[in-house]
Order: structure tokens, then sequence, then C-alpha cells
């Protein structure tokens, strides 16, 4: 087995797996690209071993920190492991995310689950290479009839591997109805855009429409309308979902009909929404954009368009209305978004109160020394007296 030792105060040393390029002293065993490799430090002792890519800025992710190689037992043991930590934690198993790469130990690995289909995306060398057993692994162990692949994600250009999709176990079911929080959906997980439905706002779902009855509400970014359909069966007074894009606006519509509920869905871009002075006040406000940012680099400009959009929201909202918002941006921490609200509440002069955080689900867990299993952070906010 080759291998790399690592210089010293690499972040592998403090409990981090991976190891980026300008972290390596030597390598040695000429390893290939997709192969496992030993890491160790300058003293030789082992720190673990992880899979390699010469070719990505992440050298190294280590997967044990024992000597482990990549096979069918490995994949059975580990895949087995994520699903009883999802039973024991109470978590939905026939929808749900089955594998978050890092954190169940598969670095680049994530498989979710939608009824009978499994979608699975490996976004590493190694993982990829291996993704046939994967899916086989998958489908006994979950009972799915079907695995697709979806790996079409911009993620694989850091690892130099193709853009893929297809069926690897199975025979592809097409577009298939699931149901959560209430509402009726419907997935494709192979010829839709990714899979049009985000498993890791599941559970808010619930939470915001349980704020909804009686309220006039407004759904920002709502994609296939997820919170927009939650809060409309809950009894909201009304409902206005707002989204640009052609395809998740036709899916959105779609739903609306499939659910029977009153939603207005408006195709428009939010900020230029937001902006318009004929807008009505809401008296419940959900902010659920994409992530603004796909590298640290640009966090400043990420914040900002944050606190733009909040600024404009606030604006509209009631009296005494409820604004809840989300950041999928991994790179940006969550006091950077909690700081860049304040000040677009400022701007609006508005204060608000903060009555509770929402993070991932139990399906979606965070390995803690390594931040980039967490990327999903939200707010509830409360409007207070003297606006």
């Amino acid at each position: 087995m080759g291998g790399i030792v690592v210089r010293p105060r690499s972040r592998i040393l403090h409990g981090h797996d991976w190891v980026y390029s300008s972290e390596v002293l030597k390598t040695f065993g000429a390893p290939a690209d997709g192969d496992v490799v030993s890491i160790k430090d300058g003293r030789d002792q082992l720190l673990g071993v992880g899979i390699f890519n010469s070719r990505s800025q992440i050298v190294a992710r280590r997967f044990s920190r024992h000597r482990q190689d990549l096979d069918a037992d490995f994949f059975q043991r580990r895949i087995s492991q994520a699903a009883e930590y999802r039973r024991h934690a109470g978590c939905r198993l026939d929808l749900c995310r089955l594998v978050w790469s890092e954190s169940d130990g598969l670095p680049g690995v994530i498989a979710d689950r939608y009824g009978p289909v499994v979608v699975l995306q490996t976004n590493t060398a190694a993982m990829d290479r291996h993704r046939q057993i994967l899916a086989q692994v998958l489908a006994e162990t979950t009972g799915a009839a079907c695995v697709i692949e979806r790996n079409d994600a911009p993620v694989r250009a850091s690892e130099v591997l193709e853009m893929r999709t297809g069926v690897l176990v199975g025979e592809n079911p097409g577009a298939i109805e699931v149901e959560a929080a209430g509402v009726k959906f419907l997935v494709d997980p192979l010829g839709g855009h990714k899979t049009g439905l985000y498993l890791d706002q599941l559970e808010s779902y619930g939470i915001v429409a349980a704020m909804a009855s009686g309220r006039s509400v407004l759904d920002c970014f709502s994609n296939q309308g997820g919170f927009a359909l939650a809060c409309a069966k809950a009894g909201a007074a009304s409902v206005t979902a707002v989204e640009s894009g052609t395809e998740s606006i036709a899916a959105l519509r779609a739903n609306v009909q499939r659910n029977g509920v009153a939603v207005e869905s408006r195709q428009d871009d939010v900020f230029d929404f937001l902006k318009r002075p004929d807008r009505p006040e809401y008296d419940l406000i959900i902010l659920d954009p994409p992530s603004f940012t796909k590298a640290r680099g640009r966090i400043a400009e990420a914040l900002r368009g944050y606190r733009d959009l909040h600024a404009r929201a606030a604006k509209l909202l009631s009296k005494n209305g409820v604004l809840v918002s989300f950041s999928c941006s991994h790179h940006v921490r969550a006091h950077e978004f909690e700081d860049s609200i304040a000040e677009g509440l400022n701007d609006a002069r508005r204060n608000m109160r903060l009555i509770r955080r929402i993070g991932q689900p139990l399906d979606h867990p965070v390995v803690m020394g390594q931040p980039e299993t967490e990327y999903l952070k939200g707010v509830v906010l409360e409007a207070m007296p003297g606006r």
C-alpha cells in the first residue's frame, strides 16, 4: 500500500479527516488516483488510511484510523451502520438521506431514498470506482427496487470526474409520488433537475407550517413549493410562492393541483419581487435561497446578498410577523449568516427576536471537527414592537 507523509500542523493532526496538497510532505509507493493510501506523520506513525487523488486539492480523505481496504465487506458494514444509526434516531427510512459522505465514513458518497428508489452520488475518485458495489449493497440493505446514479453535480470537477447519470440496479420507475409533512410531491429521480425534493428541509416544512394557521404567507425561492404547500395544508389565510426557475415553477404548479390547495405561484426573481412598491405585507415570510457561494473567497459577496435579501423581506413583514430564513452555503458560518441578517434588519429599521434555530435533520449528521459536514442553517425570527 502506498501512502503520504503529512507536514507538521496539518489539519489531520488536529482531528480533521482531509489532507490538502499543501500539507503533503512526501508521497511513497507511487499510489494511483483512487487508491487507498496510508497516512502517516513525520515520525512514521499511522494516522489512518484514506482515498487518494493527486489531481484534487484534497489529496487524501481519511475513512478509517486503522488499516482497511475498500471491498464489499467494508461497504456492507458502513452502509448497515448508517442505516442502523438512522433507524435508532427515528428517521423515516423510506424518505431520507441514507448516506451523508464523511458523516457516515464514506467520503464523497451521498445516497438518498425516495420510496422504492435510491439516488446515489459518488463524488470522489475512489468511491466512483466502486459505485457498482455501492449500488448493489444499497439495494440489498434497503430493499430498494432501483438504484440510480446522479453523478452530474459540479463538485465532481474538483476530483476530475466525468458527469454521468443512469440506472445501476433495477429499472427506472420514472416519476414517483412521495408524501412528506402531509404534502404530496412528484419526484423524478433520473429525469428531473437533481431530484426536485430536498430531503434536508422535510422536517422544516412541519416546523414552519405549525406557525402558518390564519396567516398570510410568502414563500420565496419556493422550488417545488414545499413550504408553501405545507403552510396551505396547515390553514394559512393565503399563500404566495415565488420561484424563478421554469422547470421548478411548473413542478410547483403541478404539486399545487396534486394537493388540492390554494397557492398563488409567481415566476419571478425574488429580489425584484420583494423590491416592487405594490407588494402587500405578509405575516409569515420564508427565505430558502440556493447557495449564495460555492467558494470561501466569495463569502463577502454572499453576505452582502443575504443582507440585501433580509432588508427587502423585512420591509414587507407585518407588525407581528414571523421571518424564517435559511442558508445552505457551507462556506458561510452560522454567526456570519446571522450577522448579515441583523444588518439587513437594521437597514429596514426593524427589530426582531430570535425564536429558534433550525439545523440539519438527523439523517444529515454533522461530524465534530469536520465543518464541511454542516451546511444548513436556519433561524425563526419574530417582529418586536416599535417598528
